[in-house]
């Protein structure tokens, strides 16, 4: 487990949310989309948001691995421990331990988790919250960017 990679990866979030979420980009529409004033956003604690969201980003950085990184598959079938693992994982990771282990590959785990994953929750959320198809594309597309970048830094950074 790359350490460093999940640190970097987890600050993503922050970084492409300012981006993002700047009103010369989309922030202006999220606002009036999501109902978000300049008040409601001045009364906000930003360092408890913004160290949440740090926490919450890391978790998710944990979580991608076993999305990105196929071998995390047969890592958590030794129960954790690669030193009571039998010698036929060895060989499986001898042959295969390095098996789409790109930037490339990490991308498009994190579209697929994207499109499959985040975009249906959002959706069902959306609608039940009367909520308009312009604002769920615009966060669906934020975290489907996030994760397709997070899971290039993840699985390509061996």
């Amino acid at each position: 487990m790359n350490y460093l990679a999940i640190i970097v990866a987890a600050l993503v979030p922050l970084v492409l949310g300012f981006i993002w979420y700047n009103p010369k980009v989309l922030g202006t529409a999220w606002m009036k989309e999501s109902g978000v004033t300049e008040e409601k956003m001045k009364g906000a604690n930003m360092p408890v948001i913004f160290g949440i969201s740090l926490l919450l980003s890391i978790m998710l950085a944990f979580f991608i691995q076993g999305i990105v990184i196929h071998q995390m598959g047969a890592f958590s079938l030794t129960g954790g421990d690669v030193a009571n693992a039998l010698p036929s994982y060895e060989a499986f990771m001898n042959d295969y331990g390095s098996a789409f282990r790109t930037f490339k590959h990490g991308a498009l785990h994190g579209f697929i988790a994207g499109l499959f994953f985040v975009f249906p929750i959002m959706a069902t959320n959306g609608m039940y919250e009367r909520k308009s198809w312009k604002l769920t594309f615009i966060n669906v597309g934020y975290w489907t960017l996030t994760l397709m970048i997070m899971g290039s830094i993840i699985c390509g950074w061996v």
